[in-house]
């Protein structure tokens, strides 16, 4: 008989030759439990989705409520659906008020696509501006502002006029001009290894925008919904975006995501074409239930402050003398060991142990610590102790 494995080699597309191959059956809280009842804990959060963890009950019962409603009705922004009404109100209601007009899309990419068109229909320019190592999706938009070439070489051509910069050169925020439609920045670099702009970079950048007309666009797919102590990561900079992209974490572990701007400048849309921009799902109401649920959650527990306060405890515990540094905000933290080749054996012994981690695209002698928000001060001390266990196995076998 064929095993579930050798189906999902056979007849599931694969981007790696090399995936984890983790059968899991049930996943609940920071836990996943394989289908022989082996127990993982989950320190990746579907790469910073599951923000309130698997499975929380108040998201499930969101989405079983929702399901018995009504699912999908008519393509995006035709009809008047509760769930995303109430979401967009909750929303923009912890924003600042030039950010009060959410689009519904159904991920990150489709975030960052819809963002870099309402720039250059906004602006009437054409040129964008994004940063090295920066990731923004892998549809041919995003593809075409990811500053690494190694990821892309082979899709070209992609969008003409994209200029890349240094992230936190900011003697090199002078290429920005009056051609300049849009700059599509991060507010903490993820795939880089979670780098955090120094020296005013971000208001710098928001102040040369100012002065050239050009769009400032956030990427908070990775960064938002409390994962860097913050509801979004941009909050701590006292810097604001024009628009801001959303994914990941806002379904609280449904699909969704969105773009984010004033009421102003999203109303462009609907002229010189109308229909400047649509999708059929997105926003989809049970997706937007769960959405609606999960920021309750982490507004109603605080979980950005506790953010905080729990990735100092990470810190705290995580001494030992293989670990170069611990760079990140809040629960989005970069573990830098002396090479790749360490973080390698590292992921193969944690994986054994029950701890899946995960490395960065741009990065490779890092890892990453980036577990649902709702981890306890416990599991926090226990994991740590296995980590410290595991990095010793690592650095003497």
């Amino acid at each position: 008989m064929i095993s579930q494995r050798q189906l999902f080699l056979k007849h599931i597309a694969q981007p790696s030759s090399t995936p984890l191959l983790l059968e899991i059956e049930k996943a609940e809280g920071i836990y996943l439990y394989s289908k022989e009842g082996k127990r993982y804990i989950d320190l990746v959060s579907g790469v910073s989705v599951s923000n309130v963890g698997h499975c929380h009950p108040k998201v499930v019962k969101a989405v079983k409520d929702q399901v018995e409603k009504y699912m999908h009705l008519m393509v995006y922004g035709e009809y008047v659906q509760t769930p995303q009404v109430q979401y967009a109100k909750l929303l923009t209601e912890n924003l600042p008020k030039k950010l009060d007009t959410v689009f519904f899309v159904n991920s990150g990419s489709e975030a960052i696509e819809g963002a870099l068109k309402l720039a250059k229909r906004v602006t009437h320019r054409s040129e964008i501006i994004a940063f090295k190592n920066a990731y923004h999706g892998s549809t041919h938009g995003a593809l075409s502002i990811l500053g690494s070439e190694i990821l892309k070489s082979s899709y070209r051509p992609l969008l003409p006029d994209i200029k890349f910069l240094e992230y936190n050169n900011a003697a090199q925020l002078e290429s920005i001009t009056n051609k300049t439609a849009c700059v599509v920045s991060e507010p903490i670099q993820a795939e880089a290894g979670i780098i955090v702009p120094k020296d005013d970079f971000l208001l710098k950048l928001r102040n040369k925008c100012n002065e050239t007309g050009s769009l400032l666009i956030f990427d908070e797919v990775q960064t938002g919904f409390g994962r860097t102590g913050s509801l979004f990561a941009f909050e701590q900079f006292n810097v604001i975006p024009d628009i801001m992209a959303i994914a990941k974490a806002m379904g609280g572990g449904m699909p969704i995501g969105a773009f984010v701007s004033s009421k102003e400048i999203m109303d462009t849309f609907k002229f010189k074409p109308a229909l400047g921009h649509i999708t059929t799902f997105g926003g989809h109401p049970v997706s937007s239930a769960a959405a609606l649920a999960s920021l309750n959650i982490i507004l109603d527990e605080d979980l950005a402050n506790e953010a905080n306060r729990k990735g100092e405890l990470f810190k705290k515990y995580l001494k030992h003398p293989a670990i170069k540094t611990i760079r990140g905000k809040g629960l989005f933290l970069a573990v830098e060991l002396e090479n790749a080749e360490k973080v390698l054996k590292l992921h193969k012994i944690c994986i054994e142990k029950g701890l899946i981690f995960d490395m960065f695209l741009f990065c490779n002698n890092a890892f990453r610590i980036a577990p649902p928000l709702i981890i306890t001060d416990e599991e926090i001390k226990n994991i740590s102790d296995l980590l410290l266990q595991a990095i010793d196995e690592a650095i003497n076998n």
